[in-house]
């Protein structure tokens, strides 16, 4: 069953200058097999048609189709069995029929329920995405790393490593997201979030609690970037976009 998770992001950033955020914000985490079963449910979400809250097939993934059967094939790649797989997704929707999501993550779950893949799929402002498929190791915390390949922020570098920390989604989830160079970590951005069932009085009261929230995002994005460029932060140069749409981790020998 899908779930509204209320939250809290964090970013913290300590080199070369110092700068701190924190927004309320509420993301939906979707069973993405039973999606249109719940959506039929629902006066105020829907699946590929507008509504007050929508979810569109061609926000993810490679855009061209469902994004459940492309996370699928993304297990597939990486030698995962994907019988009796179920993934779901933590995402914002689209409110009004706008959004833009800096991070949305895939939860891949093998036939026996464990957890046993992450899926990070992160778009930029300049309308590039890209993933980082991270297998996951036994354990109730989740740990992982990888190499970042896609230009965020303008004002970091490429040659840069992600370190993810994840409390999987239940009563309560988080996420941290440490970036760091070789030197030093640069920042560290995080999302706490609580559940509560997703119906229509939960996305009525999401709309109220955060109003107009997905063009906050990016007015926030911007706001932000602003405030960094006062405080003599300076643009790097923008690479294209990766070659290969998805970065895999392989899974650490035992």
């Amino acid at each position: 069953m899908s779930t509204l998770y209320h939250g809290i992001v964090t970013h913290s950033r300590v080199a070369p200058k110092q700068h701190n955020l924190k927004y309320r914000i509420f993301s939906l985490l979707l069973d993405l097999a039973t999606l249109d079963e719940e959506t039929a449910q629902m006066r105020l979400f829907s699946h590929n048609r507008f509504n007050l809250f929508s979810f569109h097939d061609r926000d993810y993934g490679d855009g061209s189709g469902n994004p459940l059967a492309w996370a699928q094939a993304q297990m597939k790649i990486a030698g995962l069995d994907t019988a009796g797989s179920r993934i779901t997704l933590l995402t914002m929707p689209r409110l009004l029929g706008y959004a833009f999501n800096p991070i949305s993550v895939y939860f891949c779950h093998a036939a026996g329920g464990a957890l046993a893949a992450i899926l990070y799929e992160v778009n930029n402002t300049f309308g590039q995405r890209h993933s980082y498929f991270c297998p996951v190791e036994p354990g109730r915390i989740v740990r992982q790393s990888c190499a970042k390949n896609l230009y965020v922020s303008p004002f970091m570098d490429m040659n840069l490593r992600y370190d993810f920390v994840v409390q999987p989604p239940a009563k309560t989830l988080r996420l941290r997201i440490t970036v760091s160079d070789a030197q030093q970590v640069l920042l560290t951005a995080a999302l706490t979030g609580r559940s509560t069932p997703l119906d229509d009085s939960a996305l009525l009261r999401a709309a109220i609690t955060y109003p107009l929230l997905t063009l906050k995002v990016v007015s926030g994005i911007h706001w932000e970037a602003l405030r960094l460029w006062l405080k003599g932060m300076r643009l790097k140069p923008r690479p294209a976009a990766p070659a290969e749409a998805v970065s895999f981790t392989p899974r650490r020998s035992t």
